[in-house]
């Protein structure tokens, strides 16, 4: 639910981890770009990096630092799979951990694959007064977050209340 408050356009990064996606091919990536700028945000930086914790928390760490952007979203390396370890890479980063993100996520793609949603490991936090998505790397799951979660609490006019009108807080001691 939206109310007539003002929108707040923020600047997103996205970042895609495979081994395999290049610009040409990256779906999911494409998805979440689309969809962000749709919704009125800006993306402030796209890149890919090969399933590699310490290149992962690199590109992360560098966004993070970075005190123009408000939002990362990062697709794929959710899995169970040897070489899945977005997770571990920026975990470490979090200042806050959004618990509640990964609990609704599987709640609403239970609703779309049934149990195989448990083989996602989808997680979100704070980070340096950044938030941090790490999204599965299908599309499916790419509009599911987007659409049902991120969308709304990165709405400065959703209510009761959202993530985005908190972001001028997030660095309070």
């Amino acid at each position: 639910m939206t109310s007539d408050r003002t929108f707040l356009p923020l600047d997103i990064a996205v970042l895609t981890v495979s081994d395999t996606r290049t610009e040409d091919n990256d779906s999911s990536g494409k998805i979440l770009v689309e969809r962000l700028t749709e919704a009125g945000h800006r993306l402030a930086e796209k890149c890919i990096v090969p399933d590699d914790v310490y290149r992962i928390r690199a590109v992360v760490s560098r966004w993070i630092a970075d005190p123009g952007i408000q939002a990362v979203i990062s697709t794929g390396g959710t899995g169970v799979t040897g070489r899945d370890g977005t997770p571990e890479a920026i975990s470490v980063l979090f200042d806050k951990t959004l618990d509640g993100f990964g609990e609704v996520f599987r709640a609403v793609s239970y609703q779309e694959i049934g149990t195989s949603t448990i083989q996602s490991r989808a997680i979100a936090g704070v980070a340096n007064g950044t938030y941090i998505f790490a999204l599965p790397g299908s599309s499916g799951a790419c509009r599911t977050a987007w659409d049902h979660l991120i969308r709304p609490q990165l709405d400065s006019r959703t209510r009761p209340c959202n993530l985005a009108e908190l972001i001028p807080r997030l660095g309070e001691k």
